[in-house]
């Protein structure tokens, strides 16, 4: 029997598809595969041609083909290559490790538009796929818009995450959820996507649940709450070129001392300042820098390379963890320049649904909606103004003092009429909290004397000093020390809406009044009261609720007020509802800490020992001649100071 050459042929071709599942290549990672064997389609990208992986891509493409990581989420903005990775991946998945794989999108539409511009030109460019492929361009049961099945057996389906049945009857090893924060949150009523998709994988032998997305509303976005479901946040730190300090790079901002900078009039040609030593850095310099990055988890100190070998610390190597975080934003992309970073900014700023966009899109970061009008602090620079000392319609002193691991600051606030407040005094000392030294030092100000317009001499009438961190020993004894109803142990409320102040009836086991303080209020009340202006024509005359600031930079420069107005409302999700918080973003906020304690002293004064601002007014105020007291009095012989603010007088018998 004679048989042609074509026979031949058409029989070995067979042979070789029917022998393909037996077939094991040589291993490869993901990275080593795609650099080998992806090609970018001229459809799909901005420049076709071979596929190269950058440095900043290696460990996130790496860790979404690594079986010891079961869970990979990738917060991302545009330009960063994501979607290619992830494709990469996924043929990464289909032709070496033989996986069954379904891709979620957001809708049906979106899921049919990937199919077609995306993974159907994969399959056509990438000569691995191709070959798995032998129903390419043709109608064929394995070749669906929805599903493709290959000749090893292996499927790939692409579908809509809005229907619950598309999370059914099917069993994959890897389910990969694309544009994530654009889901609905509950499938149909069914519960989150991601619940119901990581099902899917659950009797996989390598199973695997990569997320990815563009972030959007702070507190009600699903990659924000998939990350924070890993103990693993990681981000890029490059080394500066000239100091050679790592750091992640950030956009900084306005009020940074880092991040992105520009001359107002070539806001093209911007430069990056380093954080450690100031260094100006352009986005070539960091660019050649980046093979020399780590991705260092911002949770635990953790770090990687490749997205296989994972360090602690001290550089000691540690398990692969099961659930990785990455954050990755346009800075590091050579795909489009730091200039035209800062022109997107110029033109979004101006307009709160373009600035989002920025934010999502260019910074990778949540949206956070602010409840409220935010107080600028700018405006209360601006309006800062020459007074005494103390001024004459100040009628009391009331302080709080904020407790730090390497310092104790303290604010001093003349109260008048109406709540009317002036910012009188400002201290920080540093050192060691627990040391008996500066204790010393802080009585020292405890003490201080103060002058009123008129002359009077005036003490503070009662201080709140922060003990809710590690030196709560140490404030307890200094509360015992200078008067227990003098100076008032204070912690913050645990849940929101408590009262400014609530002084409790009795002491405590250490014998102090422990007072807790509704911070969330007294904020409310802060920030409220802050937008109210100061009339200069009416400077002589009370005007309630206005918060006046010395121009006096010891004690009101711009850092003060920037901490003063650090904190926005937020939303959050706390036990399923939503619900606004005070946030300060990460930013200093003691300055507003101190305003809280003092506006918390002031509350226990009037609510709990007869404060009577509008009976102090109208008894006058007459300067204080008698002899000043030298000696500090303990609690036994001084329950509170005297009353009313006034200077204390040692009559021989009693304080008054």
């Amino acid at each position: 029997m004679n048989i042609s050459t074509a026979q031949i042929k058409e029989l070995r071709a067979a042979v070789r598809q029917g022998l393909t599942p037996l077939y094991r290549p040589a291993p490869q990672t993901p990275v080593e595969w795609a650099d080998e064997n992806f090609y970018l389609s001229s459809e799909s990208s901005y420049q076709e041609g071979r596929w190269e992986t950058l440095p900043f891509q290696i460990a996130i493409l790496n860790s979404m083909g690594n079986d010891e990581i079961r869970t990979v989420n990738v917060i991302k903005s545009a330009r960063v290559g994501y979607s290619k990775m992830l494709l990469a991946a996924s043929a990464y998945q289909v032709e070496h490790k033989r996986r069954n794989i379904l891709m979620l999108l957001p809708t049906d539409g979106a899921a049919a538009g990937f199919m077609k511009a995306h993974v159907e030109t994969m399959i056509r460019d990438v000569p691995a796929i191709r070959a798995l492929a032998p129903w390419y361009g043709i109608k064929h049961r394995d070749n669906t818009l929805d599903t493709k099945r290959f000749s090893h057996s292996k499927q790939l389906w692409c579908l809509g995450g809005a229907a619950a049945k598309n999370y059914r009857e099917k069993s994959v090893d890897t389910i990969i959820y694309d544009e994530l924060a654009a889901f609905d949150p509950d499938v149909e009523k069914e519960g989150s996507p991601t619940f119901l998709g990581d099902k899917r994988i659950e009797g996989s032998t390598f199973p695997k649940s990569i997320r990815g997305s563009t972030p959007k509303t702070k507190g009600d976005c699903q990659i924000e709450a998939a990350a924070d479901e890993s103990p693993h946040l990681f981000r890029l730190h490059v080394p500066c070129p000239h100091c050679g300090k790592e750091q992640h790079l950030k956009w900084g901002g306005k009020d940074c001392d880092f991040g992105l900078k520009w001359e107002p009039d070539k806001p093209g040609q911007p430069w990056y300042l380093c954080e450690h030593a100031g260094c100006v850095v352009h986005q070539h310099e960091f660019q050649e820098q980046q093979h020399k990055g780590r991705w260092v988890c911002d949770k635990t100190g953790i770090w990687t390379r490749d997205g296989f070998d994972y360090y602690g610390p001290a550089d000691e190597p540690v398990p692969t963890p099961d659930s990785v975080t990455w954050h990755i934003w346009t800075i590091y992309s050579p795909f489009t320049t730091w200039g035209r970073i800062v022109l997107d900014f110029y033109k979004a700023k101006g307009d709160i649904n373009r600035l989002k966009t920025f934010t999502n899109t260019t910074l990778g970061e949540t949206w956070e909606d602010d409840q409220g009008e935010k107080v600028d602090w700018e405006l209360l620079y601006a309006r800062r103004e020459v007074y005494p000392e103390v001024p004459l319609l100040g009628l009391t002193l009331h302080g709080g003092i904020d407790t730090q691991d390497d310092r104790y600051e303290g604010r001093v606030c003349a109260v008048g009429l109406g709540e009317e407040i002036w910012l009188v005094d400002r201290w920080i000392l540093y050192g060691d909290p627990a040391s008996e030294e500066l204790r010393r030092k802080v009585g020292e100000k405890l003490q201080k004397q103060y002058t009123r317009a008129d002359g009077v001499v005036m003490k503070v009438e009662r201080w709140c000093w922060d003990s809710g961190g590690h030196y709560t020993d140490e404030v307890y004894a200094e509360s015992r020390k200078h008067g227990v109803m003098w100076v008032i142990p204070i912690f913050g409320a645990n849940t929101y809406g408590k009262p400014i102040a609530n002084f409790p009836r009795k002491r405590n086991r250490a014998r102090v009044y422990a007072t807790e303080v509704g911070t969330d209020n007294a904020k409310e009340l802060i920030y409220s009261r802050l937008k109210n202006q100061p009339d200069a024509s009416k400077r002589d005359q009370p005007q309630p609720g206005v918060i006046h600031f010395p121009a006096n930079d010891d004690i009101c420069d711009e850092e003060e007020l920037k901490q003063l107005t650090a904190e926005t409302k937020r939303l959050k999700i706390v036990q399923g509802r939503r619900v606004y918080r005070w946030d300060a973003g990460g930013r200093r906020n003691e300055a507003l800490d101190c305003l809280v304690y003092a506006i918390a002293a002031l509350r226990i004064s009037q609510q709990r020992f007869g404060l009577d601002l509008e009976a102090l007014a109208a008894a006058g105020a007459k300067p204080v001649e008698a002899e000043v007291i030298s000696k500090t009095p303990t609690s036994a012989q001084a329950p509170a100071p005297a009353t009313q603010g006034w200077l204390q007088i040692d009559t021989g018998s009693s304080w008054l």
